[in-house]
């Protein structure tokens, strides 16, 4: 019995092993931290400096677009539904969202926001047609709009509609990741600095046991694989090799949680579920995976990468991150 399970021990381990990044290209002068796979062939990324990247051949080459007039912007996260259009946020100075419907030749101002602290942090689509957008509080409350025609237009919800924030709590525009659309209707939002929580559009607010008290601590992004499995990945990004409560997991949609008994190795800013089970998390000090729901996690490369997506329409894992690294999960 022993050597049984030794052996499956072994056959996980060389399978997990197996796994590695490669990397695709490093040659742009962007950081990017926006990243849409659309199926195994056509992937967007955005980022710093106004850059935006299209691959219509699973990565193998790269069309490089800097958007006119925003050469300084940076578009922290994007949305694309197919080789043409995208939508495309830039976070601060001012807020700005732009679309374009023929693969990036031209851009569409769809939204601008002006108000002083306005800082988007992340959008989510439920369909082509229904995206939500997050920001950090303004005036004690998180902002947030929504489309409903595929981010021709965007609407402000109410003042007072918005979840309240506490004091010294924000998000963090790491990754595009920090909400996440639950279900057909509802979304959720992982927070960060002084408190971290998971707050659910029904205005339920839970505490998660990630590292927080600073304002560089908390939960950076959330994986959802069905409304009652969660997996919250996080923790402190000037300290990226620590692992002190740097990921949570819920198996009852966030009633209990629980720390894994080997995390992630450092600070992470994306989690990612591949497959039932099987999740990828990124950070500024490399990539983990996990094929146990997030209970256990093995370092498979010490790259620099902020964000990691899964194919809509199919099976393709992609990074990106600093220095204009982009990569691809292969052999998993």
């Amino acid at each position: 019995m022993r050597i049984l399970f030794f052996l499956i021990l072994v056959i996980i381990a060389s399978t997990i092993s197996a796994q590695k990044v490669e990397l695709l290209t490093s040659t742009t002068h962007a950081s990017f931290r926006g990243l849409s796979v659309v199926d195994d062939q056509v992937v967007w990324v955005s980022g710093s400096n106004g850059v935006v990247g299209r691959s219509l051949d699973g990565g193998k080459t790269w069309e490089w677009i800097t958007v006119p007039g925003h050469e300084k912007n940076d578009f922290r996260d994007i949305e694309a539904f197919d080789k043409n259009t995208a939508v495309i946020m830039a976070i601060a100075t001012p807020a700005i969202i732009l679309k374009t419907g023929d693969g990036g030749k031209t851009w569409q101002q769809v939204y601008e926001n002006n108000t002083p602290g306005m800082f988007l942090d992340a959008m989510d689509f439920w369909n082509k047609d229904s995206g939500i957008v997050l920001g950090d509080p303004i005036k004690g409350r998180f902002f947030i709009a929504h489309t409903f025609d595929g981010g021709d237009s965007w609407h402000e919800v109410p003042y007072m509609s918005s979840p309240p924030a506490d004091s010294g709590e924000a998000c963090f525009a790491s990754s595009g990741t920090n909400i996440r659309v639950l279900g057909k209707k509802t979304s959720c939002i992982v927070t960060g600095g002084v408190r971290s929580r998971l707050l659910l559009r029904n205005d339920k607010a839970i505490e998660l046991p990630i590292q927080q008290g600073r304002e560089t601590t908390g939960a950076n992004s959330i994986a959802i694989q069905d409304p009652q499995h969660f997996v919250v990945v996080g923790g402190d990004f000037t300290h990226d090799t620590v692992t002190y409560k740097n990921c949570a997991l819920t198996r009852d949609g966030g009633t209990t949680w629980a720390a894994p008994t080997v995390p992630p190795h450092g600070y992470r800013s994306c989690v990612e579920y591949i497959e039932k089970n099987k999740l990828i998390c990124c950070g500024t000090s490399g990539v983990d995976v996990s094929t146990d729901g997030g209970m256990s996690w093995q370092l498979i490369d010490t790259g620099n990468f902020h964000v990691c997506r899964k194919a809509k329409k199919g099976h393709a894992v992609f990074l990106a991150g600093g220095n204009g690294r982009i990569g691809k999960l292969t052999t998993f």
